[in-house]
C-alpha cells in the first residue's frame, strides 16, 4: 500500500496552527515572524514533508521544470554538462526536460516553437552547428521564458552566457605544438558561424602569427564535428602538395578520427605528425598513443549555467553575465617528436 504522503494540512495540525500560516512559512513570506517559521520548517524536515510542485506551480505559475536543448547526448561533454546542471537543478527543486536537436536548425526551431511558458520556466541552450541564430530564441525570451546560453553560444542574443576559453585554450594548444618542434600546422574546425569554433580559430592563428609561422587556407578545413569527419580531414590534408607536420583539432573526436586515418596509412603520430584535440574525452587517454588536449570545464559549465538560470527565473531584471571558465592544456604522446 502506498504510503501517505505528508501535506501542509499534516504540518498545520501537529503545530496547531493554520493551513495558511504553515503555506506562507514554507514560502518564506514576509508576514510570518522568523520562530514560526523555524518550527514549520523543522516539522515540515521531521516529517518527510515532499512540496507537491503541481498543486504550487497552479497558484505560482511555475511548472518547476527546466528545458535543456543541445545537439546530443551521446558524448562525453554533453552528458557531463548534464550531470553538472542536474545538480544545480535538482538542489534547486527542479526537474530537467531535455530537448535533442541531433545538431539541426530545423530541428531546433520545431522545439522552440512547442515549449510555452506552462511548460518550462527557463530554458539552457546549446545552439545546433548549422544554426542561424534567428528570431526563434527571440520568441521565447518574449514569451517571458529566460535563456542561458552554454558552449555554443548565441552571441547577439542580450542573455546569459556560459563558455570554456577556447581563444587561450587554443593559442596553448598550438603553442605547444611549435614549441615541441612542429612546423606546419594545420586545423581541423568546425562549421563556420559558430563563436567557439572562430574563437579557437583566432587563437591557432595569433600562435602562428606570433612565432612567424605559414598560415595556409588548405591547411584550415571546416566540417562537422564527428570522429568521421575528422577522418575524412585528415585524408584532405595529406593530399596537400605540401603537407603539414601537425594538426590542431577544434575537438577530441576529430583528432581521433585523424590519428585512426594517420594509422591507416603507417604514419607515425607524434614522430610525424603531431595531434592535438580539445575536450579532454576518455578516449584521449585510451586510445594510443594517448592524445594531448585542451580539457574543457564541461561539469562546471552545467553547474554555472544552472545557477545563472536560476537567478534569471527568481529575478526579471537580473542583468545578463557572460562567464568564460579556464581550459588546460594536458600534454600526451601524440605530440612528442621524439
Amino acid at each position: 500500500m502506498k504510503p501517505h504522503a505528508v501535506t501542509i494540512k499534516d504540518i498545520a495540525k501537529e503545530l496547531n496552527i493554520s493551513v495558511a500560516t504553515v503555506s506562507r512559512a514554507l514560502r518564506d513570506t514576509y508576514d510570518v515572524n522568523q520562530e514560526t517559521r523555524q518550527q514549520v520548517l523543522d516539522k515540515a524536515l521531521e516529517m518527510n514533508y515532499k512540496p507537491n510542485y503541481n498543486a504550487i506551480g497552479l497558484v505560482t505559475n511555475s511548472s518547476h521544470n527546466i528545458g535543456i536543448v543541445l545537439p546530443a547526448v551521446v558524448n562525453y561533454y554533453f552528458s557531463t554538462v548534464i550531470s553538472g546542471i542536474q545538480e544545480v537543478a535538482y538542489k534547486n527543486g527542479y526537474n530537467i526536460v531535455l530537448y535533442v536537436t541531433n545538431d539541426s536548425a530545423e530541428r531546433e526551431k520545431d522545439i522552440l516553437y512547442d515549449i510555452s511558458p506552462g511548460n518550462i520556466d527557463g530554458l539552457l541552450l546549446c545552439v545546433s552547428s548549422d544554426s542561424d541564430q534567428s528570431e526563434h530564441f527571440t520568441k521565447i525570451i518574449n514569451m517571458g521564458i529566460p535563456i542561458v546560453f552554454f558552449d555554443r553560444v548565441a552571441s547577439h542574443i542580450d542573455t546569459s552566457k556560459v563558455m570554456q576559453d577556447d581563444f587561450n585554450g587554443a593559442y596553448a594548444a598550438v603553442d605547444h605544438l611549435i614549441k615541441s618542434g612542429y612546423k606546419k600546422i594545420a586545423h581541423i574546425t568546425g562549421p563556420t558561424g559558430l563563436l567557439f569554433t572562430e574563437k579557437r580559430m583566432e587563437g591557432y592563428l595569433l600562435a602562428l602569427k606570433e612565432h612567424s609561422f605559414p598560415i595556409k587556407k588548405e591547411w584550415i578545413i571546416h566540417s562537422g564535428f564527428t570522429q568521421n569527419c575528422g577522418s575524412a580531414d585528415m585524408i584532405q590534408l595529406l593530399k596537400c602538395k605540401e603537407k603539414p607536420d601537425a594538426v590542431f583539432a577544434v575537438n577530441d573526436r576529430k583528432a581521433i578520427g585523424a590519428m585512426l586515418t594517420l594509422k591507416k596509412k603507417n604514419i607515425k603520430i607524434g614522430k610525424q605528425i603531431g595531434i592535438v584535440g580539445f575536450t579532454n574525452d576518455p578516449m584521449s587517454e585510451i586510445i594510443s598513443p594517448t592524445l594531448t588536449t585542451v580539457e574543457e570545464p564541461a561539469k562546471e559549465i552545467g553547474r554555472k549555467s544552472c545557477e545563472l538560470l536560476m537567478k534569471h527565473i527568481s529575478k526579471k531584471h537580473f542583468i545578463a553575465e557572460e562567464v568564460i571558465l579556464p581550459t588546460k592544456l594536458i600534454i600526451r604522446e601524440s605530440t612528442q617528436k621524439i
